[in-house]
């Protein structure tokens, strides 16, 4: 499938997202946010896919909305129906059946900084930026922010975030918890794609039951997530994988997964 602001390859189980809009810094436009939803759903219809690296051409990750479209006077409606599009990726991503991560270079500002917090992980380079800039242009928290943030950085940190909508670098975004990884430029790449390997060779239905189990718990009391923990591992106990797992074991080799 071609996109006209996406570049997509699949290697090895991992397949990459770049946001190919780098004149605009990235910004997501109406047209990306159609088309990342598209690359998503072709990803994930492809059984050998195992991890999806979302990242940004040209030295940024993504500068959030296109501010060159908001010259022009919306009226409410016409504002939520633009954020509409917005929630159908957010919730997409959030809820993906596969590990992503984010992989970070520049700027990653407004909702283009809550779009890598979608992601399940974020490596980040030295010199990456993040920040909530809503309140500077006069706009309110879009992109999950609200409920994403907080349950990253903590409260506080995230209503420092978004009621100064100060830029923080990568060093302060590590320190406060909101990456996982900050590594210097040059290897950024190469950090993230061994991370991925990492995650793709591991057994496929665990990781995608965990995956939801994680998302679900901060809405959870610990009796719900007991019963869920319980009907995952069911699954999880009569799948192949943990045959192989087991057998690996004892065999005393690494275990080769293969989703079943």
């Amino acid at each position: 499938m071609g996109y006209a602001t996406l570049l997509v390859e699949r290697t090895g189980g991992i397949a990459t997202i770049t946001m190919n809009r780098p004149e605009a810094r990235n910004a997501l436009d109406l047209t990306m946010r159609r088309e990342v939803l598209g690359a998503l759903d072709e990803i994930e219809a492809d059984p050998t896919s195992r991890v999806v690296i979302l990242t940004g051409a040209g030295g940024h990750f993504c500068s959030g909305g296109d501010v060159k479209t908001m010259r022009t006077r919306l009226t409410a409606a016409e504002g939520r129906a633009r954020v509409e599009l917005l929630n159908k990726m957010v919730l997409r991503l959030v809820d993906y059946a596969l590990p992503t991560i984010a992989m970070v270079d520049g700027y990653a500002v407004g909702a283009g900084s809550n779009l890598a917090l979608c992601c399940d992980l974020i490596v980040a380079s030295d010199r990456a930026k993040f920040g909530e800039l809503f309140c500077k242009i006069g706009l309110a928290v879009d992109g999950g922010g609200t409920w994403l943030l907080s349950r990253v950085v903590g409260m506080a940190h995230a209503k420092e975030l978004v009621f100064t909508g100060d830029v923080i670098d990568a060093a302060e975004a590590g320190r406060i918890g909101l990456v996982n990884r900050v590594v210097p430029v040059a290897e950024l790449a190469t950090a993230t794609r061994a991370l991925a390997e990492k995650i793709a060779a591991g057994p496929p239905l665990a990781l995608r039951l965990d995956k939801r189990m994680l998302n679900r718990a901060a809405t959870s009391d610990l009796a719900a997530a007991l019963e869920v923990e319980a009907f995952s591992q069911g699954l999880a106990i009569a799948s192949e994988d943990h045959q192989e797992g087991v057998a690996a074991f004892f065999d005393k080799r690494p275990p080769r997964f293969k989703g079943g």
